[in-house]
């Protein structure tokens, strides 16, 4: 079986996030609780892949966040050329996770379908479903459609040895996670399956969601798939910055998820 790296990189935050906002359940200690956003890279001798795209400066203003670096771009402190990625895994078509398409000319796209049909379909008459979604980076998608750049999945599917897409759904009706297997064995890349560690250990979904009881049975999903709790990454969370190791790596704001986390 091929061992893979994985890098978590940091583009972006909100600062000014309370705890109240991240859980449906009511939570009474409500505090501070930070939001950072990420793209991650997997990697080995013989393929680079990159797990999702990340927002653009644009949306960044739109909406407020705090942007560090573009994602893309952030490649290059890793020393990948965006220009000679092959493949991009998109987890979920929300913005800050499937912005920047343009800047991989060359790129393959694995999604869902089911989160294509999503994205497409009936539901996005609503604002409460679509206002997560950035109509400029699904048109940019559909493009690559008609260019045939993009290979869609019916569920569970091995995309390279070592390498396997996870159709959870919940948080959206297509949403996928990654499950890598590395040095310390199987890690899971979570995406917004579980935006913080708390929202899977507490069983306490993060307040946008298509699907409750999806959400809630993917974290027994993923929990299943890994080697173990310390092996899931979640999606948005500033502790996992916190619990891996950044020796050797250009920036804090990137760590390494193949190795043993520092602490929990």
């Amino acid at each position: 079986m091929p061992v893979y790296e994985i890098f978590a990189l940091r583009y972006a935050q909100i600062e000014e996030r309370r705890r109240n906002e991240n859980f449906i359940a009511h939570d009474p200690h409500d505090g501070p609780m930070p939001m950072d956003y990420f793209v991650w890279v997997i990697r080995n001798q013989e393929r680079t892949i990159l797990v999702d795209t990340g927002f653009s400066e644009r949306a960044a203003k739109a909406r407020k966040r705090k942007l560090l670096r573009c994602p893309v771009e952030s490649l290059k402190l890793l020393g990948i050329d965006p220009v000679t990625v092959e493949d991009v895994i998109i987890t979920h078509l929300h913005y800050d996770h499937a912005g920047n398409i343009h800047k991989l000319p060359n790129a393959h796209f694995h999604i869902q379908e089911d989160e294509m049909h999503y994205a497409c379909g009936h539901h996005m008459c609503q604002g409460l479903f679509r206002h997560a979604y950035d109509v400029e980076d699904v048109v940019e998608l559909v493009r690559r459609v008609y260019a045939e750049r993009v290979l869609f999945y019916q569920g569970d599917q091995t995309l390279a040895p070592g390498i396997e897409l996870v159709l959870v759904g919940g948080h959206t009706k297509g949403l996928q996670s990654v499950r890598v297997h590395t040095e310390r064995g199987w890690v899971v890349l979570a995406s917004d399956a579980s935006h913080y560690y708390d929202n899977m250990m507490n069983i306490s979904p993060f307040p946008i969601v298509y699907h409750v009881g999806d959400m809630v049975d993917g974290y027994a999903k993923l929990k299943r798939l890994a080697a173990s709790e310390d092996h899931i990454i979640p999606g948005h969370d500033p502790q996992v910055r916190k619990r891996y190791p950044f020796e050797g790596l250009p920036e804090n704001d990137i760590v390494k998820l193949h190795v043993a986390p520092n602490m929990r």
